[in-house]
C-alpha cells in the first residue's frame, strides 16, 4: 500500500498575503504572544492554488504543505493530489477535472473592511479570459471581533447605478456614492452566505470565517485604497482596463428578499448518524454546482466512509479521529482534509461530549 493511503492529510497554518490588513484571528490560534493584523490575513486550506499577487511574484505561496497522518515531513499539496489523484479526489472527478481539487477553502480574518469587488463567473471565464474557473464563494462566519460594534457583509446593489454611473464612481473614486448602493448585512456566528460570480460584495471588518469558493483569484478591486495600501493599477482590474472591468458586473438588483431566498444558506437535515449526531447540508445544487458544504455534528462516535473527498474543519469542541490504526486528536480550529478513496474513519467528540466540523466538498 501506498504511504499516503489510509491516512488523514493535516494541515498546518499556510498564511497567504492580502492587500488588505488582517489575521490577528490567526495569530492568537497559533499561539502568538502579541497578536496583531498584518497583510497576511488569510489562511489557505488544502489549497493546490497559487496566490496571485502583483509584485510578489517570485514568492511562492497559496499552496499547501501538507503532513500524511504522522508523519512530520511537510508534502506540497498539489504534488501529492498528482502523485494519486483518484484515489485522493475520486475517479470522477478526476475524469472531469483532473488533478486539481477544483475548490479552495481559506481561513479569512478582516482587519478592516475589504476593497469593494467583483469576481468573474465561470461562465465569463472561460470565454473570455481562458481560464478554467470563475470565482463563486461562499462565506460561513465563525466569529466576530468584540472590538467591532457589527460583523457586516455587502452583497449585491440594492440600489444599482447604470453602467455611466457606475463607472463614473469607479473614475472619481467616490465610495459614499459606491457604498450607497448596497444595504450592508449584519451577520453572526453560524450565518452561511453564497456569492455568485458578477456579484459585487465586499466583508466588514472584523469577521472570522471560512470562504469556500472556485481556486481561482481572480478579482475586480473597484475600490483602490483600503487601510493606507495603494493597489497597483495591475491588482484592480486583472491587468486590463476599466471598461473590461465594467463587463465583468451583474447590475441586476438584488433586493432584500431575494438576499434571504438565493443569498442566505440556511441548513437542511441531510442525515442521521446515530444518537445526538447528524449531518445537514449549507450549500448543495440549490445553491450552485461548484461546491457543496455540509456540517455535522458529533454526539457520540460515528464511523464514516464512502463521502468523497472533503475538507474538514473542527468548528467546535474537540474531536478524536482514527484511521489506519491512527489516532488524531483535533481541536477546535484544526483542519484536515479526508481522501475519496479513504477507508472507514472513527470519529468521536471530544471533553464535553459534542463537537461539530463543516466540510468542504468538491464538485463531481
Amino acid at each position: 500500500m501506498a504511504s499516503h493511503r489510509n491516512k488523514l492529510i493535516l494541515l498546518p497554518p499556510n498564511r497567504v498575503w492580502r492587500t488588505y490588513p488582517g489575521g490577528r484571528t490567526l495569530e492568537a490560534l497559533a499561539g502568538v504572544p502579541a497578536p496583531a493584523d498584518s497583510h497576511l490575513a488569510e489562511d489557505w486550506i488544502a489549497s493546490a492554488t497559487r496566490a496571485t499577487n502583483p509584485g510578489r511574484e517570485s514568492i511562492q505561496e497559496g499552496v499547501s504543505q501538507v503532513r500524511v497522518g504522522r508523519d512530520p515531513t511537510l508534502r506540497d499539496f498539489a504534488a501529492l493530489l498528482a502523485s494519486d489523484p483518484a484515489y485522493f479526489l475520486g475517479a470522477a472527478h478526476v475524469a472531469k477535472y483532473g488533478a486539481q481539487p477544483q475548490l479552495l477553502v481559506k481561513f479569512l480574518d478582516s482587519g478592516t473592511r475589504l476593497h469593494f469587488q467583483v469576481h468573474p463567473t465561470r461562465e465569463f471565464a472561460r470565454r473570455v479570459l481562458g481560464a478554467a474557473s470563475g470565482k463563486t464563494e461562499a462565506y460561513h462566519v465563525l466569529a466576530v471581533r468584540e472590538d467591532e460594534p457589527a460583523g457586516l457583509i455587502y452583497v449585491g446593489f440594492q440600489r444599482p447605478p447604470s453602467m455611466a454611473q457606475l463607472k463614473g464612481m469607479i473614475e472619481r473614486q467616490d465610495l459614499a456614492a459606491i457604498e450607497g448602493c448596497f444595504d450592508p448585512i449584519p451577520v453572526r456566528p453560524g450565518d452561511t452566505f453564497v456569492i455568485p460570480g458578477g456579484t459585487p460584495h465586499a466583508l466588514g471588518a472584523g469577521v472570522f470565517m471560512v470562504e469556500i469558493q472556485e481556486p481561482s483569484d481572480l478579482v475586480v478591486r473597484f475600490e483602490f485604497e483600503r487601510a493606507g495600501y495603494v493597489l497597483p493599477e495591475s491588482a484592480r482590474f486583472m491587468q486590463r482596463d476599466l471598461d473590461f472591468a465594467l463587463s465583468v458586473f451583474n447590475l441586476a438588483p438584488l433586493p432584500p428578499a431575494d438576499i434571504e431566498a438565493r443569498i442566505r444558506c440556511r441548513p437542511r437535515r441531510w442525515r442521521e448518524l446515530g444518537p445526538d449526531s447528524w449531518q445537514d447540508v449549507l450549500i448543495g445544487p440549490e445553491q450552485t454546482d461548484c461546491f457543496s458544504v455540509r456540517k455535522t455534528r458529533l454526539g457520540g462516535a460515528v464511523t464514516r466512509s464512502g463521502d468523497g473527498a472533503f475538507v474538514a474543519i473542527v468548528t467546535a469542541g474537540a474531536v478524536s479521529a482514527e484511521v489506519g490504526g491512527e489516532v488524531h486528536e483535533l481541536r477546535t480550529y484544526d483542519k484536515f482534509f479526508v481522501p475519496a478513496g479513504m477507508g472507514p474513519v472513527r470519529y468521536r467528540p471530544g471533553p464535553g461530549g459534542v463537537a461539530e466540523m463543516l466540510e468542504c466538498v468538491p464538485p463531481v
